[in-house]
């Protein structure tokens, strides 16, 4: 069996390269050791960390989350479903109250043998007890002694543990009757980093993660087939080789359990599922990554989990081309959790329903390899970069793959951020994930808006520049933790425009764009055009004119913050570039040296989110 020894793996592609000045992050190295009781769901486990402070400054606390204390009644989490107006459908349960129908929050009723619990003792600081608090899904540790700049040390502690029944991304006996997905399960560090400790409570929102390896040995039941996070070290010891699929030694009767032994390495969390009845196929691309499939042996989803395979690897090569290559040897796709979830080298999803919709959520959370678990953007605080760099990605690689392609197939997050607009319940991209107000807008905010940011930034710099920043993107800032900064400025450095005004206009406001045409009048050979500004948010223009005698010219209006021209993107249409449309005016006229004029269109292509599209178009 190929052995993936930590020390062999070539972590020069795992190198630090933030590109920008002074930057720092922090590095934790896990070794855990757990045992699980497959009959009462508990488990025991050891836990050794080493942590490491590249920050500039010195530490007195640390901070633990708990994740699985969540899953408590009067949790945050069971208090959020609670409060909120339209709680998640899968955290809540419909009841009638009288003539009324209304939801009660799933965590409410668990019983003590059904809740989740992280209980931690032990726990020491280079061999020395530390003062510490549990705070919901928070442990506040005091430190017995100050961590230095540039400096490292170790903790140690005891943890015991019990999976909850399955409500959110992790569980036991999920909905289709997956045993075990162990997400979010052990005492995971919290993040330190350049604004300070991220160290949020769950309430099933988003993730932000310290890098580092993980060495990680699982006991458990023998007839449980295990993937996850990492690569197998013991296959062949344990009697099972995950790289060639399928048992290879017959254990002793008397022996009851096996360890799995998995290391992951430059990770910023470890996930794994189990399952006694997992089917597990294996497909070697040709691009250097080998793809897991783990699902459940039900006659009515083989085929689709079949069918799903080589589509799989027919999206992954096209991640890699468009964005750049995926770092890791392996990637695994496992049937668990609750709808879909992206985790360190791997996803669990739902693996029944349609074939369509298993390729489409495994094609949305395998787009996250890149961002989030390559690219670790806070999803906390900026969710948009996360979910919504995602969402295009699986757009792209959808499209790519389809038998007809789409001109737009970003069109459904168009159509959603126009009624999060009309809804009059938008609240900025700053906002943090958990802050917002109802679930829905949270959500078109950060898959649709999110995944607009990227389709407009097409719009303003063009496609090449486009996918170029993507690449650079990708090459300076991958295994670290960027910012929207970081997206814009990159852009910027390939474009040469200026865009500062695009990411504070988009992202941090809810001013939205609004083109029309308020004049068309002719004469002779010459037609005047009257254009106004009516939302807040500037843009350059686009403007497509169709003649009588079916001729077309195009116009382009810069927009003078940019300080930058966009290249003609049809060249087959003759394009006059117009003097610059500052902000401040809230009218632009220019003339057409031809008359009569069919009809004018502000952006043609669509990429462009205006509000009100009706105003755009002028027909004689």
């Amino acid at each position: 069996m190929k052995k993936y020894l930590l020390l062999l793996i070539p972590f020069g592609i795992f190198a630090q390269n933030n590109p920008n000045p002074g930057y720092w992050q922090q590095k934790v190295d896990y070794k855990m050791d757990v045992s699980m009781d497959v009959k009462t769901y508990q488990y025991k486990g050891k836990q050794n960390l080493v942590y490491t402070n590249n920050s500039p400054d010195t530490l007195y606390r640390v901070y633990y989350h708990l994740f699985n204390n969540a899953f408590q009644p009067n949790s945050c989490m069971d208090a959020r479903i609670k409060s909120i107006k339209d709680p998640d459908g899968r955290m809540a349960t419909k009841v009638k109250v009288g003539d009324k129908e209304v939801k009660e929050s799933r965590i409410a009723a668990l019983k003590p043998n059904e809740i989740g619990f992280l209980k931690i003792s032990n726990l020491k600081q280079d061999g020395i007890e530390l003062k510490n608090k549990v705070v919901s899904t928070i442990l506040e540790v005091d430190l017995a002694k100050p961590l230095l700049p540039h400096t490292s040390t170790t903790f140690s502690l005891d943890f015991d543990g019990q999976v909850p029944i399955q409500i959110r991304r992790s569980g036991r006996n999920n909905k289709e009757g997956v045993e075990l997905s162990m997400s979010q399960w052990y005492p995971k560090m919290a993040e330190y980093d350049y604004e300070g400790w991220q160290a949020d409570p769950y309430i099933a929102r988003e993730f932000h993660g310290v890098w580092g390896n993980f060495d990680v040995n699982i006991t458990i039941d023998k007839n449980y087939i295990l993937g996850g996070s990492g690569y197998l070290q013991n296959g062949n010891q344990i009697g099972y080789n995950y790289q060639d699929t399928g048992v290879i030694v017959k254990l002793p009767k008397k022996q009851k359990t096996i360890t799995w032994h998995f290391i992951a390495p430059n990770v910023h969390d470890f996930t794994w599922a189990a399952d006694k009845n997992y089917i597990h196929d294996k497909l070697v691309t040709n691009f250097g990554t080998t793809l897991h499939f783990l699902y459940k042996n039900n006659p009515n989803i083989i085929q689709n989990w079949k069918n799903l395979q080589p589509k799989t690897a027919q999206l992954m090569e096209i991640y890699n081309k468009t964005v750049g290559k995926y770092p890791y040897e392996q990637y695994s796709v496992i049937q668990g959790g609750d709808g879909g979830m992206e985790y360190a080298m791997c996803t669990l999803i739902l693996g029944e329903g349609t074939f369509d919709g298993l390729l489409g959520v495994t094609a949305h959370e395998m787009a996250h390899s890149w961002f989030q678990h390559i690219l670790a953007s806070n999803e906390a605080k900026n969710s948009w970069m996360d979910e919504g760099f995602t969402t295009w990605l699986e757009n792209y690689g959808l499209n790519e793959i389809a038998d007809k392609k789409q001109e737009n197939p970003h069109a459904d997050s168009y159509a959603g951020y126009a009624s999060l607009v009309k809804s009059g319940k938008e609240q900025p991209q700053t906002t943090h994930a958990d802050r917002y107000d109802e679930n829905r807008p949270y959500s078109i905010q950060a898959y649709s808006k999110g995944n607009i940011f990227l389709t407009q930034l097409e719009y303003l710099i063009g496609k090449e520049n486009f996918i170029k920043t993507l690449k650079r993107y990708y090459a300076d800032y991958k295994f670290t933790h960027p910012t929207p900064n970081d997206i814009k400025h990159t852009a910027e450095k390939v474009s040469g425009a200026n865009l500062d005004w695009y990411l504070t206009d988009w992202t941090k406001t809810t001013n939205t764009i609004d083109y029309g045409i308020k004049t068309v009048e002719g004469s002779g050979e010459n037609t005047k055009v009257i254009l106004e500004r009516i939302g807040r948010m500037p843009m350059p223009l686009d403007i497509l004119v169709t003649y009588e005698d079916g001729s077309q010219e195009s116009f382009y209006i810069p927009q003078t913050l940019m300080r930058w021209t966009k290249e003609n993107q049809n060249p087959g249409i003759k394009r006059t570039v117009l003097e610059g449309w500052d902000w401040a005016y809230p009218t632009f006229e220019f003339n057409i040296n031809k008359y009569p004029v069919k009809n004018i269109t502000i952006d043609p292509s669509g990429f462009m989110a205006d509000v009100n599209r009706e105003n755009n178009v002028f027909k004689k």
